[in-house]
This record gives structure tokens, sequence and C-alpha cells, in this order.
């Protein structure tokens, strides 16, 4: 459920999550406008729906609707997945394990101890910081245009680890980071936030939590900056998914062909 919807590959991800596990569902997408989101969850769940993912505007509005929330989305303050229990919806969000898990599993990162830049300070950003935090990284700088935004969610998140801010003119370039996370929306505008190449390095990993057809605005400059790798976020896409449909079905899906399929297709 979203607005728009129809680019969203979850359908064919989570189909090929039920036909590997062998379960009967049916997953389709939804395009609700922002004044209707509450009335159209409750005809969804009304009308006998088992579980929803929730992408851009409705997060946040989703929070609203969950008569319960998981921990994870309580401190993101969004909610990406809904279930129905028995007395009442249960609001969950999986963005930062899917992230944590590509980031480890897929990708053989090591987060722990690593010093992490993290451009931009808005829903995306705030979704991932918790998992982020809990993996006991050396630091954490939210870097974003406005600087009192990053300000206000690196004080937020700060009982959690070592998290400061800064505005993109004033990130230190002494060291080059471990990993530079871009949870903007530049790419989508196809444009990069004005960030100097020194943040990364040859040892670096830049990773776009944007996705397309080939390299993002981001993952071709950080090439051209001289990262040792770039990624986008088809895996991050592609294990949040697993977790909903291990919320919803009580199985955990084997995410590799899937996101073999997917970066295929």
């Amino acid at each position: 459920m979203g607005h728009p919807v129809a680019h969203s590959w979850s359908p064919f991800i989570h189909g090929m999550f039920a036909k590997q596990t062998d379960q009967n569902i049916s997953y389709g997408r939804l395009d609700v406008d922002p004044e209707e989101f509450s009335q159209a969850v409750d005809l969804f769940f009304t009308d006998g729906g088992k579980g929803l993912n929730i992408t851009i505007p409705h997060k946040q509005a989703a929070c609203l609707v969950a008569r319960y929330r998981t921990p994870r989305a309580e401190i993101a303050g969004a909610v990406n997945t809904l279930a129905l229990l028995d007395d009442g919806i249960l609001g969950d969000n999986t963005d930062g394990a899917g992230l944590v898990t590509d980031l480890t599993r897929n990708l053989g990162f090591t987060l722990t101890n690593a010093r992490i830049l993290l451009l931009g300070a808005g829903g995306a950003a705030r979704g991932v910081l918790g998992p982020l935090l809990a993996t006991a990284p050396e630091s954490i700088l939210i870097a974003n245009r406005g600087v009192e935004r990053a300000g206000a969610l690196a004080k937020e998140f700060g009982m959690l680890g070592s998290v400061h801010a800064c505005g993109f003119g004033d990130i230190d370039v002494g060291t080059p980071f471990d990993l530079v996370l871009n949870a903007t929306s530049a790419s989508l505008q196809d444009t990069v936030p004005p960030i100097p190449a020194a943040i990364v390095g040859a040892a670096a990993l830049a990773y776009d939590m944007a996705y397309g057809k080939g390299d993002t605005a981001f993952t071709r400059w950080a090439k051209m900056a001289g990262v040792g790798r770039a990624e986008t976020g088809w895996g991050m896409l592609v294990e949040q998914a697993a977790e909903s449909f291990t919320l919803w079905r009580g199985i955990k899906p084997d995410t590799k062909p899937v996101l073999d399929a997917v970066k295929s297709r």
C-alpha cells in the first residue's frame, strides 16, 4: 500500500517466497491517497486481508493505525509492515533489519566498530538507525542539508550509541569512512547530495538505499570518487520483504535465489 505503488517489486518478491515455501497467498498493489489511508487499512482487514506492506508516503501514518508496535517500530517512529492479530493490528518496521542483513550476510561487511556516514535525516534514515546502532559501530555521523533536523535525530538516538550530526558541507574528511549510506531521495531525481569525494576511500563501501536499473547517481558518483565497493538497495528490498513474510507466515524464506532473480530482471 503506497502512493504511487505501481513500480513496486513486492508482488514478484513475495510470489517467489510463497512458491519456495509452499504458502498459498495472494499479494497485490494498492494505491491509496494519504487522506484515505486509515480507512483503506480498515477496509483491507475487514474484507479478510491478513498483512500489509506499507511504503511511501504512509509509513508514519501506519504507526497510528497499529494497536501494537514492535520495539524497532517504536524506535523508528515508522511502520512498513502490518499484521492482523486476534485483538488488533501489529505494526513492525523491517527496513533496518533488511539493510543490516544485506550488508553483513550478503555483502560480507562488518558493521561492528565501523565508522558510518549516514546521508539524510528523513524517514529512511530514521528507519535504519536503531538496527545499525545495535551492531555496535564505532560511530554514526548523520549529514543532512538541514543540520537542525540531523541534530534532532542524533539527539533522539544518542542513547543507543555514538551518533553525531552535521551539514553536508561540514563533513570531516580527515579520514575516509568505512561505510557511506545514502538515505536521501536524491538518486530518485538522478542527483547526488553536495558531499566531498574524500569521504570515501579504496577500502570503503558506498551503499545507496535507493535502487534502479544499473547504477544510481550516488553509486556512479562513489565509483568516480574511488570507492572500493558501491551497491544499491536491491538486497535491502528483498531482505526487508523476507522479514515481513516471516512475520505473516511464520517461515523464513531463502532470499538468495529471489535476490538473484530480481537482479537478473
